[in-house]
């Protein structure tokens, strides 16, 4: 009897303390869809882990490293629970404090380096206090698209008289910047690399760009004949598996 009296107080502390929070590593990898991580060369992708229930942010940072080993990653065989992320792969790294089973959310945005084709993606998982996600390929996010940058015309060049031959041209690599080029690894023919032209809002067709020799770099020519405004999208498509990355540059062009 006197042992349930000593003890009472006890309990009735713990219960009004709650228990305390234990330091939970997590980390995080970021892959490029059919291709390596994103990493440093690429300014990273921005990760943030937070309380899915709450909205608390728990952590935040960028991915930092290497985009991994080309031929374990995109050539070798893999076995069940292999990690693909061997070779210094991009990885963040965080420690939580959680004091009870907690679902994360965790949310990836990038490249950083190329934010005008950055995608988010995002998932949830229930982590347990002092037991993390940190083993093999530790929280594997995968992020499709593809970096398209169009490198000319400027943005809104004003061009003057009709018509109007304008050079269009494009860096186009992988999330991660690996490159693209006929015949190679990531192999340019079996990509759609075209133009959507529009003036004034109107759709008046798709080009597509030339590979220009060198890796990555794509182009054609564009002849106008009418003034207006125009935006020029320029995407890149895996034609196997629907993945897409996009930029748009736009001009204007007048009779005189």
């Amino acid at each position: 009897m006197k042992r349930a009296m000593l003890l009472a107080p006890l309990m009735a502390v713990m219960m009004a303390t709650g228990a305390a929070a234990e330091p939970t590593p997590i980390t995080v990898h970021v892959i490029s869809k059919d291709a390596k991580f994103i990493g440093s060369s690429m300014g990273g992708v921005r990760v943030t882990l937070s309380d899915a229930d709450t909205g608390e942010q728990l952590a935040e940072g960028r991915t930092a490293g290497a985009t991994g080993d080309t031929a374990h990653i995109m050539e070798a065989a893999h076995k069940r629970g292999a990690p693909l992320s061997e070779g210094g792969a991009a990885k963040f790294e965080a420690s939580i404090d959680i004091d009870e089973p907690t679902l994360v959310r965790v949310t990836a945005f990038g490249p950083l380096g190329q934010r005008q084709s950055a995608n988010e993606v995002s998932a949830t998982q229930w982590v347990l206090p002092g037991k993390g996600i940190t083993g093999g390929d530790g929280w594997l996010l995968e992020m499709p698209g593809f970096n398209v940058d169009v490198l000319a015309p400027p943005a809104h060049v004003k061009l003057k008289g009709l018509p109007q031959t304008i050079n269009l041209h494009a860096n186009v690599t992988m999330m991660c910047g690996c490159p693209i080029a006929p015949g190679d690894l990531w192999d340019a023919d079996s990509y759609e690399i075209a133009a959507l032209v529009y003036r004034d809002g109107e759709l008046l067709g798709e080009k597509p760009l030339a590979f220009a020799g060198s890796a990555s770099q794509f182009t054609t020519d564009l002849t106008v004949d009418e003034p207006g405004v125009y935006e020029v999208a320029v995407y890149a498509r895996d034609k196997g598996n629907g993945n897409t990355g996009l930029d748009k540059v736009t001009f204007v062009v007048s009779p005189q």
